[in-house]
Order: C-alpha cells, then sequence, then structure tokens
C-alpha cells in the first residue's frame, strides 16, 4: 500500500513539474551573429571578373552579369546494395570535402536484376551555396585538380546548352580534407556547376574567369 502511495506521488511530481515548465517562460532565442568573413573568389567576382565580363560581352547593365548560383556534389555508391556501411562512409567523407552534411539518396524503385529494393541507400549528394560554395570552387581549382593523375585539363564541351558545367573526379581523395591513411576506398565524384548565364559562351567566359584550367 505505501509503496502505491509512493508511485502516485511521484507521478504526481512529475505532472507538476512538467506543467510548471510548460507554463514558464521561453527564453528568445538569441539571434545569429553575420560574420564579416567574405570569400577570396567571392571578393575576386566582384571586383574583377563582373568588370571584366561586362567590357568582354558589352552587357549594358552590371545585373546582366551572369554568376554561380550554386554547386552540387554527388557519389553514387553502387557496392551500398551489399553493404550499408560504405554509404555512410562516403557520405562521411564528403560532409568533409564539402564543409556541409550530405543526404544520403535512396532508390525509386527495385530491379532485381542488381538485387535493388525501393528506398535503399545508393548514394550520397550535397548543395553549396554562398560562401561555402566559393570556398570549394576555390579549394577544387587551386588544389584538388592539380592533385589529379594525368590531369590535363577539363572539356571545355562538358556544358548542358543552359549554362551549367559538369564534371566527374574519379578518385575522392584527391580533396585535402581526405586523410589517405585512414580512407579504405575510393569513390568517384560528379561536380556541377550551376550558372545563371543564358548560353554556354557566356558560362564558358564566367568559369574561365575563375581559372577553371579547360583543356586548349
Amino acid at each position: 500500500m505505501a509503496d502505491t502511495q509512493q508511485t502516485a506521488q511521484a507521478k504526481a511530481e512529475k505532472k507538476a513539474q512538467a506543467q510548471a515548465k510548460a507554463a514558464a517562460p521561453k527564453e528568445a532565442k538569441k539571434p545569429r551573429e553575420r560574420s564579416d568573413y567574405v570569400p577570396r573568389l567571392r571578393a575576386h567576382f566582384e571586383n574583377v571578373v563582373r568588370a571584366e565580363l561586362t567590357k568582354q560581352r558589352g552587357y549594358s547593365n552590371r545585373m546582366q552579369v551572369p554568376k554561380i548560383t550554386k554547386v552540387v556534389l554527388n557519389m553514387g555508391i553502387g557496392e551500398g546494395v551489399a553493404d550499408r556501411k560504405k554509404v555512410d562512409n562516403a557520405a562521411n567523407d564528403l560532409s568533409l570535402i564539402a564543409g556541409q552534411k550530405a543526404v544520403i539518396t535512396k532508390s525509386r524503385k527495385s530491379i532485381a536484376t542488381y538485387k535493388l529494393r525501393d528506398g535503399q541507400a545508393i548514394g550520397c549528394k550535397v548543395t553549396l551555396r554562398k560562401a561555402r560554395m566559393y570556398d570549394f570552387i576555390d579549394r577544387l581549382v587551386t588544389i584538388a585538380l592539380p592533385r589529379v593523375r594525368d590531369f590535363r585539363g577539363l572539356n571545355p564541351k562538358s556544358f548542358d546548352g543552359r549554362g551549367n558545367y559538369s564534371l566527374g573526379i574519379k578518385e575522392h581523395i584527391v580533396f585535402p580534407e581526405i586523410d589517405f591513411d585512414k580512407v579504405t576506398d575510393s569513390w568517384g565524384l560528379d561536380i556541377t556547376v550551376c550558372t545563371s548565364a543564358r548560353s554556354d559562351d557566356e558560362a564558358r567566359a564566367l568559369l574561365t574567369a575563375f581559372n577553371f584550367p579547360f583543356r586548349q
């Protein structure tokens, strides 16, 4: 009998604490402090590239100058069908490369030939914008691409007709964020640079101004 009374009393105390907590005024969240950090390539675009393209292409308005809107990184992990850990490892590596948490992509339908089920994890992706986008492009052009084995320049024809450029890297370990000694598998990486350019020529001129090493 005493145990029952103690249990009821404890429940009543918990209920009273929960009600008091709910009635208490919530503390207002502090606004996020704005950083004065400006990526190097963002400053380069505003101070140099915009003026160069305006003069080169004859734009009448500075807002006509195309700019990079986003960068999408994608990894397809076919071996993830048999081992989910490989997808998780790839997502962790992609998060280190991008500086932003990667999203695990899942299959949309079942394919018996590949032993693939609907909703199974088969890859990961990240979409970068603003400061992180410029920082990634800076590291890609200045550090990662020169470390690619037998690199002879980017294909100048890999535009989609709408001002977007895609390139592939066979080994993601070319990025300095990846510790080569701790990596068990090497994955390919697809990179798509989306721009506001209306034609491939405008996009090519924009990326050339950002020092993309196109093959001559």
